[in-house]
């Protein structure tokens, strides 16, 4: 006779969120936040070739910590979810709502149903217009969204880099200012992060359709000088 090993429900959703949250502690910490015309996201990042944050729609970014190959995976099939409803129906139709959604479902059966959860949180980012506010939606490795109304920080000392981030809600802050800042949170008060180690995107107005821009070492050297 087999004898089967009984695990509860509580035990079991805290053995797997306990297994997530140490795969995303492994990696670094990302800051995402709105300045005074866009949207600007830094991340901890000596890699020149693997990105963390990216394009996915002609407002819309994606930034991921955790595991690389898992929100790189989530990053692609979110590219194909917003060419396929622009498609389909109408570029407009594609927001940063929608797709912080269809994560946050894979996320959430992954968590709950997937033979191990995925170890990563995800960022999902939007560049206000005429129809649409600019937003900064916040996935956990469960499905969890959060709504962030002026910043965001993912990855395993989230807490601590959030306390180090200080943001004035009344009034919004430049390009360069809110990277200086963002830069001095991540690298903490007992260090400085160079520019090869940062990785910088924004979402602005620049007169095109697109308005994703990855800076350049020189940039951001610039801007934190």
């Amino acid at each position: 006779m087999t004898n089967y090993f009984y695990v509860s429900p509580e035990q079991l959703i805290k053995d797997r969120a306990e297994f997530a949250q140490k795969g995303i502690a492994r990696g670094r910490s990302l800051v995402a936040a709105i300045y005074d015309k866009g949207v600007v996201m830094v991340a901890e990042n000596p890699s020149a070739s693997l990105n963390k944050i990216s394009e996915v729609y002609d407002r819309i970014a994606f930034a991921g910590v955790g595991r690389y190959n898992e929100f790189d995976r989530l990053r692609e099939a979110g590219i194909r979810w917003a060419d396929t409803t622009g498609f389909t129906y109408s570029r407009d139709d594609v927001d940063a709502r929608a797709l912080a959604n269809y994560y946050a479902q894979h996320l959430g059966d992954m968590f709950t149903e997937g033979q191990k959860p995925l170890e990563v949180e995800i960022l999902v980012a939007q560049l206000g217009n005429a129809l649409r506010p600019t937003k900064l939606y916040r996935v956990a490795y469960e499905g969890t969204i959060s709504d962030e109304p002026y910043f965001a920080v993912v990855g395993g000392d989230a807490e601590t880099i959030r306390d180090r981030f200080a943001l004035s809600e009344e009034s919004l802050e430049t390009l360069a200012a809110t990277l200086k800042n963002a830069a001095a949170a991540l690298a903490g008060p007992d260090r400085v992060l160079p520019a090869e180690e940062l990785e910088v995107c924004i979402l602005e107005d620049r007169g095109n359709r697109r308005t994703f821009l990855r800076l350049t070492d020189e940039q951001i050297k610039e801007m934190l000088s």
